[in-house]
């Protein structure tokens, strides 16, 4: 992989980019090559969404989904889609994008042998189960899903496997983007100078130290980007970047680190330059339920109600976050208030007696990513945990974000883990099956419920949105009646930005509007 971890004590020194306006972009460095299909954590799918653009895009103000790629997206019943790729779009090296290649890169992304971390978000296509008949399956019956039919340069078909209402919305994902020719002839050669069509072309890459963009000037969007380019640049700590963001040397950091929370000290040293944000994403923690001693959902629901959210929230971040009543953010279409009840809730002695029950063995640990500020309040969580049952709980930090998805994704995390989450679109959906559904995209605990999974698909087939909602809240109670993940908060963004930066906009997704910014030249 290329997507390796840094080694690095600091960022870039020099800057190559001086007298333009380029903007450096404080981030993660992605955890695998830039391939749309192999990205599904938020330091990647940053990237990817500045390469690429999708059939559709996301409002950057209210999230609600619009044509981009696609000129139209027809259908009469959820199930057949016929979509016509808008003409004018090119790729980074010239070459035009066509139906074949949204249909080349959703097979190719699907296929299991070539393992893409987004394949599960495709599987409502109909023949995915063909190609994809299991995660480990050496060879599938078929190649490409029966679903897919190119008719023209300009039109495709979709045909599902049963009806999916949040189909058209799920389309601005970074799963199914397009892909050039180039990568099927040539993938080394792509993952080392990956091609997109979307408004930002790739320059180059320092593993450990950023990734640099500058302005794809034929980019076929309706509204062009007014900074030339975009440095994507990865700091060992969250401190560090705060430091650089303060003194000028940073132009946007999406992530204020506790200790400028405390006494909304940021509010003061960037005064005038910095915001308070609520945006779709919910911070949890979870469980390796591949480890025999986390199986037992009594433990997992008595370390929930060990946990005093509050006194963690008051005590890092100065009150500034909303506890946590469910796997499903607030302004998401559907979600309802409370769905968790007790379980999230402060109820230190039900825990004890409830943990005590269960037997469990040695101390507890919490492990995260130590790039993003985590350890504060991973550190007060043990400390309520330890307060209620008597058991001794400490934070054992990973250093990078790429190291840390790793040991999920390769089933080597042995401590309770930090599971935030980002919507990739507004659906409920989108915070539920990804996640929870037996062998979906990113479920790193590898729960499994057969009674879950049938509701997902009762609700991806329901016939009216109301429905389709019921069945999802359905699914969420259960969900976390098991318990395999504990919801803590519901995300607030705090962002800073240098004094080169105006027009700042953060998107519901928590990312920087790359579009309306506009940034001094240096």
């Amino acid at each position: 992989m290329s997507g390796c971890s840094s080694t690095s004590n600091s960022a870039p020194a020099s800057d190559p980019e001086a007298g333009k306006n380029y903007i450096s972009y404080n981030g993660t460095e992605p955890e695998n090559p830039l391939i749309p299909g192999d990205t599904t954590e938020s330091g990647g799918v940053k990237v990817i969404g500045a390469l690429f653009r999708g059939l559709v895009e996301y409002d950057p103000k209210t999230g609600e989904p619009h044509n981009a790629v696609a000129q139209s997206i027809r259908t009469t019943d959820n199930k057949v889609f016929t979509i016509t790729v808008a003409p004018g779009w090119t790729f980074h090296d010239g070459t035009p994008v066509t139906s074949q290649s949204f249909v080349d890169a959703w097979n190719f992304t699907a296929y299991a042998p070539n393992h893409m971390a987004g394949a599960s978000f495709l599987n409502h296509i109909q023949g995915y189960t063909d190609v994809h008949p299991s995660d480990t399956a050496p060879q599938p019956p078929a190649t490409t899903m029966s679903g897919l039919r190119v008719v023209d340069d300009h039109t495709f078909t979709v045909t599902l496997s049963a009806p999916f209402s949040t189909f058209t919305t799920q389309l601005g994902y970074a799963a199914f983007f397009p892909l050039p020719k180039s990568f099927f002839t040539d993938r080394k050669g792509y993952e080392a100078h990956p091609i997109g069509d979307g408004p930002f072309q790739f320059v180059s890459r320092q593993v450990g130290h950023n990734i640099m963009m500058s302005r794809y000037e034929k980019f076929g969007g309706a509204v062009k980007p007014k900074i030339d380019g975009v440095e994507f640049r990865f700091y060992p700590t969250l401190e560090d970047a705060y430091a650089a963001v303060k003194a000028n040397k940073l132009d946007y950091l999406e992530i204020i680190p506790d200790s400028a929370l405390k006494g909304e000290l940021y509010k003061k040293e960037l005064a005038g330059r910095s915001l308070t944000q609520t945006y779709l994403g919910v911070q949890s923690i979870s469980f390796p339920l591949y480890d025999p001693r986390y199986r037992n959902p009594q433990l997992r629901q008595a370390l929930s109600m060990a946990i005093d959210r509050q006194y963690v929230i008051n005590t890092v971040f100065d009150g500034d976050k909303q506890i946590a009543d469910g796997l499903v953010p607030p302004s998401v279409p559907g979600r309802i208030p409370n769905q968790c009840g007790e379980l999230c809730t402060y109820q230190p002695q039900k825990a004890k007696q409830l943990f005590d029950a269960t037997g469990f063995q040695g101390p507890i640990e919490l492990t995260s990513n130590n790039d993003s500020a985590n350890q504060d309040w991973m550190e007060a969580t043990c400390k309520t945990i330890t307060a209620a049952l008597g058991r001794e709980c400490h934070f054992a930090p990973v250093p990078t974000l790429g190291e840390f998805r790793t040991m999920i994704d390769d089933r080597k995390i042995t401590g309770i883990y930090r599971s935030g989450w980002v919507a990739d679109y507004p659906a409920m959906e989108d915070f539920l099956e990804p996640i929870y559904r037996t062998n979906a995209a990113v479920n790193g605990t590898t729960y499994s419920d057969p009674k879950v999974d049938a509701l997902f698909d009762q609700a991806a087939a329901a016939p009216t949105q109301d429905q389709v909602h019921a069945l999802y809240q359905q699914a969420e109670r259960q969900i976390l009646q098991d318990m395999p993940a504990i919801p803590f908060w519901f995300q607030t963004v705090q962002a800073g930005w240098s004094s080169r930066l105006h027009n700042v906009t953060v998107t519901p997704f928590r990312e920087l509007d790359l579009f309306s910014v506009t940034a001094d030249k240096k």
